[in-house]
């Protein structure tokens, strides 16, 4: 059923597109769309219930001039220090600080989604609709749905992660690309109370809220403060020559994995501390990480994918989310230069051919940003004038952006598109 807004529009047939998945990257898009009176959306949960899993999340500068809803959380900056294994004189110092207002927001991720889910309309969001399948008959998608429903839509724009289904179904089950690769990471995370990580972790860590890094040996550590200061979220990652099974997502996690993996640590006491406050949980937990591998397209046909389910990446540039809402805006601002369900297809192609490059490229440097900071970057290794001179511009082809000539750029390509189509 059409939301209110769209009856009332003065388009009597507006286009229905399906979004699969409810989580920050579907709900964006939601918010998005809603603006447009020739687009119906309609959202599509697979859990009984729109919700998030997980603590934190970064928003990058340009993702957060698209996100107004971000405003109303809180901020933490970020401050990365090297942490050298054994002695030496460069350990504790700081690689770099940013304390401008070019840092990135971290938000938690449930308080997130409910200020985007806020504005859309309850009877275009459906929850509990796992999608299986995907068919097409009368010039119509047919979504099937895991409960034995089925609905039609126009185009279906799949935000239904990392284990994406639609994802295999552009690029096709065989297809090494189709399914996510690991990226030789795991860590472990745990939220605990604000007063008991100040007496562990020392004072002078939370004097602002901000976020604190340190870069070890094939090792790292991070915390950051949440809900206004009542929480902090303390990470450990390793990394690790494991090979991960494909549906290996989490181990269990024990004392002699984290004294293993950071018992070379300049600063014992801090190392120990964390150590106590990662295991500080009823069931602590390892989880890999995973990335996306190149693909040929996002999109095939009326079919499209976005966040994860396009782009999966380690979280070392805190850009997951960041490049979801890029891939929002483009979607949006595609689909308000068509007329009819017939130009989702040139819309698609587009959007492809504009989001692909750019977050491949984000995917390819979070992974070596990544190997940076666990003091493993072929070229920096733990010396910290290398570090500093590689690490500091790392976020730059992200943070500077031009979200309007990237918009721009999006129209033209739909245009060259369509034009070829006429030919």
């Amino acid at each position: 059923m059409p939301s209110p807004k769209l009856k009332n529009s003065l388009n009597s047939k507006p286009i229905r597109i399906a979004i699969s998945g409810g989580g920050i990257a579907g709900a964006t898009l939601m918010n998005a769309l809603l603006q447009n009176p020739n687009i119906d959306p309609h959202i599509y949960e697979s859990a009984p219930e729109f919700s998030e899993r997980g603590a934190a999340v970064g928003l990058s500068i340009n993702a957060q001039s698209i996100t107004p809803e971000a405003s109303c959380l809180d901020v933490s900056l970020a401050q990365l220090m090297v942490e050298k294994q054994g002695a030496g004189p460069d350990a504790g110092k700081v690689v770099f600080d940013l304390s401008s207002g070019e840092a990135a927001l971290i938000v938690h991720r449930a308080r997130f989604l409910e200020e985007l889910l806020k504005p859309v309309p309850r009877e275009v969001m459906h929850a509990g609709k796992k999608l299986v399948d995907v068919t097409e008959a009368g010039g119509s998608l047919v979504l099937h749905f895991e409960d034995g429903t089925s609905e039609t839509a126009g185009g279906l724009i799949a935000a239904d992660g990392i284990h994406s289904i639609v994802r295999k179904h552009i690029l096709g089950n065989q297809n090494p690309a189709a399914s996510p690769a690991f990226a030789g990471w795991w860590d472990c995370r745990n939220l605990v109370p604000f007063d008991k990580a100040k007496s562990r972790l020392g004072e002078q860590y939370f004097q602002e809220a901000r976020q604190y890094c340190w870069v070890g040996d094939g090792t790292f550590i991070m915390h950051d403060i949440l809900d206004d200061g009542k929480t902090v979220q303390c990470v450990g990652a390793v990394r690790t020559e494991d090979d991960w099974k494909s549906d290996e997502w989490k181990r269990e996690l024990n004392r002699d994995m984290l004294e293993k993996a950071y018992k070379g640590w300049t600063d014992k006491a801090f190392a120990d501390a964390m150590i106590e406050l990662l295991l500080d949980q009823e069931e602590p937990r390892a989880f890999s990480q995973w990335e996306s591998k190149h693909g040929d397209s996002y999109s095939k046909g009326r079919i499209c994918v976005m966040g994860d389910a396009a782009h999966a990446m380690t979280p070392w540039q805190g850009s997951g989310a960041g490049q979801a809402i890029e891939d929002a805006m483009i979607l949006a601002s595609l689909l308000a230069n068509i007329k009819t369900a017939e130009e989702i297809n040139d819309a698609f192609r587009a959007y492809d051919g504009i989001r692909r490059p750019r977050s491949q490229q984000v995917v390819e440097s979070s992974t070596i940003t990544g190997l940076m900071m666990s003091g493993k970057g072929p070229d920096t290794g733990l010396d910290l004038s290398r570090l500093k001179d590689g690490m500091w511009s790392r976020w730059d082809f992200i943070h500077n952006l031009d979200m309007k000539a990237h918009k721009e750029e999006a129209v033209r390509l739909l245009k060259q598109v369509q034009e070829q189509d006429k030919d």
